[in-house]
C-alpha cells in the first residue's frame, strides 16, 4: 500500500461515495438571498451543469487535515462521471448515469449507490428537480454563485456545496470550480477543479471499469 493510499482512502470514500455525492463549511454560509432571486441564480446554475455534453478537468482533493490528493474528473451528460486518481491509489470512482460505483483495486472490493437516491442525482439526472435538494447560499458577490445540496429525509449521505464562478465560455455562463463535501460525521473533503475543458468525444467505455473480483468482468 503506498502512503497515498494509505493517508486519502478513507477521504477519497467519504467525499466520492456519500455524495461527491456531496457538501458547506460555516465560513461560506451567509444570509439566504432573496427567494426570486435566489430562484434564478439556482436556475442558472443548474442550467450551467446540465448544459454540459462532456467536460473533462483535473482535480485537487483535500481532506480536514490538510493532505491532498490529484486525479482527472470526466463528465459526459446524461448522469456519467469519472473520478481517475494519480498512480499510486488505486480506487476509482464512475458513474454509469444510474449508479455510483466505487472501486478500490488493493483489496478487490466494490461498492455501489444508485444515483437516484443521493443528492447527485440532482444535478446528474436532468429529469430530476433540483429544487427538491438544492438551496443558493448568498455569497455577497453577483459573480460567484454557492449552491448547497442535501437531502433532509437521508442526512447519512451529508451535504455538499457547489462552487459557480461567472464564465462567458462556460455553458451556461457559470464554470463549477470547486465543491465541499461534508459526510455526517462532520468529516469534510474540498475538491477544486482546474484546467477545464467541454465538448469533447468521449466514449461511453470510459464510464466502465474492470471488476477486480472477476478481472474479465466489466460494468
Amino acid at each position: 500500500m503506498t502512503i497515498a493510499s494509505k493517508i486519502l482512502r478513507k477521504p477519497v470514500r467519504t467525499a466520492c461515495a456519500a455524495a461527491l455525492m456531496l457538501l458547506a463549511p460555516a465560513a461560506m454560509i451567509a444570509p439566504a438571498a432573496p427567494v426570486a432571486a435566489a430562484s434564478n441564480n439556482l436556475d442558472g446554475a443548474v442550467d450551467a451543469l446540465r448544459s454540459i455534453t462532456t467536460m473533462t478537468a483535473d482535480f485537487t482533493q483535500t481532506d480536514r487535515q490538510g493532505q491532498a490528493i490529484s486525479g482527472v474528473m470526466t463528465l459526459k451528460s446524461p448522469g456519467k462521471i469519472r473520478f481517475q486518481y494519480q498512480d499510486g491509489v488505486p480506487l476509482l470512482v464512475v458513474s454509469n448515469g444510474k449508479s455510483l460505483t466505487l472501486v478500490d483495486y488493493e483489496v478487490n472490493q466494490v461498492q455501489r449507490w444508485p444515483i437516484r437516491n443521493s443528492p447527485l442525482g440532482a444535478l446528474l439526472d436532468p429529469k430530476r428537480d433540483i429544487a427538491k435538494f438544492g438551496k443558493l447560499i448568498d455569497t455577497g458577490r453577483s459573480d460567484v454563485l454557492s449552491v448547497e445540496v442535501r437531502d433532509p429525509n437521508r442526512p447519512e449521505f451529508g451535504v455538499i456545496t457547489l462552487i459557480f464562478i461567472k464564465k462567458a465560455s462556460a455553458p451556461g455562463g457559470w464554470q463549477l470550480t470547486n465543491w465541499v463535501a461534508l459526510d455526517s460525521q462532520n468529516h469534510r473533503t474540498t475538491v477544486r477543479l482546474r484546467n477545464h475543458k467541454y465538448g469533447m468525444a468521449v466514449s461511453d467505455k470510459r464510464f466502465t471499469y474492470r471488476d477486480p473480483r472477476r478481472s474479465t468482468r466489466r460494468r
